[in-house]
């Protein structure tokens, strides 16, 4: 157990108050703030005077749009909804760029499931984590090519690296918890992360 220093000044222990009081507000704060900013605009938008009512019926629009694409007429409406947005250039850019970095995260395709580490130098000494996101190319060039996905810390950006195959293994972690790892400079906790998979499961390619 740690011990408290007895010649700790009040300024010092002042300072370690202020520390982890602020470590505590400010992302307390920050979130309630955003929270507030959304449910504002959904409230606005929808222009009902209850508090809560846009971000309630935002939900309830979503669900029964995902229930309306569960049969083969919703999915035909949908086809037909995106083969017209492919007409317009820039539209189709923002919507297919939208509707793909959001199908990494959620839906059946996620992208963003297969936590990796790729070497950076010869010797493997130094290694980067990420997602392979794609394992097979037409360019015969890129046969035993992968590509993995590397975020950036406190950024929404990232890299795409084309990495040979046998430069990469699995990390045997939570996505989510991967990803906030990534995200947050290593702060975040990964907890009960191995560093690999078992021979068995390390091998990229047996992803059924």
């Amino acid at each position: 157990m740690r011990l408290r220093r007895r010649h700790d000044s009040p300024a010092a222990r002042l300072a370690g108050y202020f520390g982890r009081g602020l470590l505590v507000f400010v992302p307390t704060v920050g979130t309630l703030y955003t929270v507030w900013l959304v449910l504002s605009y959904l409230d606005g938008a929808i222009g009902f005077p209850i508090p809560g009512l846009g971000l309630v019926l935002t939900l309830l629009l979503i669900v029964l749009i995902g229930f309306l694409l569960s049969n083969v007429i919703g999915q035909a409406a949908l086809d037909a909804f995106e083969n017209a947005i492919k007409s317009l250039p820039v539209v189709s850019l923002l919507y297919t760029s939208l509707k793909d970095l959001l199908g990494a995260f959620v839906g059946d395709k996620k992208s963003f499931d297969r936590p990796a580490m790729v070497a950076l130098d010869p010797e493997g000494k130094i290694k980067v984590f990420g997602f392979v996101t794609c394992e097979r190319f037409d360019d015969v060039r890129l046969k035993d090519m992968c590509a993995i996905y590397l975020p950036q810390a406190y950024n929404f950006a990232g890299n795409i690296l084309i990495v040979p195959k046998a430069s990469v293994e699995m990390v045997d972690a939570d996505p989510a918890q991967f990803m906030a790892f990534i995200v947050s400079g290593g702060v975040s906790a990964m907890g009960g992360a191995k560093t690999h998979y078992e021979e068995s499961t390390a091998s990229l390619g047996t992803r059924s």
